[in-house]
């Protein structure tokens, strides 16, 4: 499977569309939670785009709230609904290829967006081994190369892994750095973070940094780290959330995060989708789009999920 790493000059020239042969007439999108900003912003993405294409096309967006039974039910309404394309953040990035066969096979175009998903058309998703690396020598910069890190993993989809990877990488170039643990599952959650931070902050007297998989497990972290009145810890994580702009901004341990863009994702995977169903297939089938560091310093100037666009 092919990547390319795209640059911001490349992403506003793919960002020109071209007319279409084929009108695009409807759109099923299948989201982990809408309840989770990250997923709303995708939402929104996918049906500004959409509508650019063609201002009279139906956008059907649900969630699947992180049960892949349901997630299969609503691939197969999308096909019995005759979608052109299906959008989706897969429930489980190889069990989910069935349901995504099924839905080429009745000539449906299936783009994943924020996590791989096997057997997919087309993939758009951050670089996230980039975004542990920036996260990561963040921490290696403000300790001076060394100290004591913990990695807080969390579920073992291809985002988590590729960052938990990408700092993996840094830190093991910084001989003063020592990883205490990288092996233990946040869950991808506040409670998770909390939880898995208090554990190691119990177990371990001296913890100088932490890199989080994502903004709710730092946040349960920074929480922890309170109700154990434990201070001089550097968090930081992936994600680029509101809640991690207000952390930013507050009286937190948090102090960066690798930033996303669910809006731009969902735009870029529609857009492609549609010069696919026309023929007009990319050369490679899996984007990466770069991800920027949010820290204390620059986070007024950091455009987020909510941003107007």
């Amino acid at each position: 499977m092919k990547k390319v790493l795209l640059t911001t000059a490349t992403i506003l020239v793919l960002s020109v569309g071209s007319a279409s042969a084929k009108e695009l007439k409807s759109i099923g999108i299948s989201l982990g939670s809408m309840g989770n900003p990250f997923f709303v912003a995708l939402a929104k993405g996918a049906e500004a785009e959409a509508k650019k294409i063609n201002p009279n096309v139906k956008v059907n967006t649900v969630g699947y709230d992180y049960d892949l039974n349901k997630q299969f039910n609503q691939i197969d309404n999308f096909i019995a609904a005759g979608v052109d394309m299906i959008l989706l953040n897969p429930g489980d990035p190889n069990a989910i290829e069935p349901a995504i066969k099924r839905a080429q096979a009745a000539g449906i175009l299936v783009v994943a967006v924020d996590t791989a998903a096997k057997g997919a058309d087309i993939t758009v998703t951050t670089d996230n081994t980039q975004a542990g690396e920036i996260a990561c020598q963040y921490i290696v910069d403000k300790l001076g190369g060394n100290g004591d890190v913990i990695i807080q993993n969390g579920p073992q989809v291809s985002a988590v892994i590729d960052r938990v990877n990408g700092c993996k990488k840094v830190l093991g170039r910084a001989a003063g750095i020592k990883v205490l643990s990288s092996d233990q599952d946040g869950k991808g959650s506040r409670d998770g973070g909390l939880a898995v931070m208090q554990g190691h902050l119990t177990r371990f007297p001296k913890v100088d940094a932490v890199f989080t998989i994502n903004d709710p497990q730092a946040i349960g972290s920074d929480l922890a780290a309170k109700q154990l009145n434990r201070s001089n810890i550097i968090i930081t994580s992936v994600d680029g959330a509101p809640d991690i702009e207000a952390a930013l901004k507050a009286n937190t341990l948090v102090q960066a995060s690798a930033s996303q863009d669910p809006y731009v994702m969902a735009q870029m995977g529609v857009r492609l989708g549609n010069e696919a169903l026309n023929g007009k297939k990319p050369e490679q089938t899996v984007i990466l789009l770069p991800s920027t560091l949010v820290t204390r310093e620059n986070v007024n100037e950091y455009k987020g999920w909510q941003a107007a666009r």
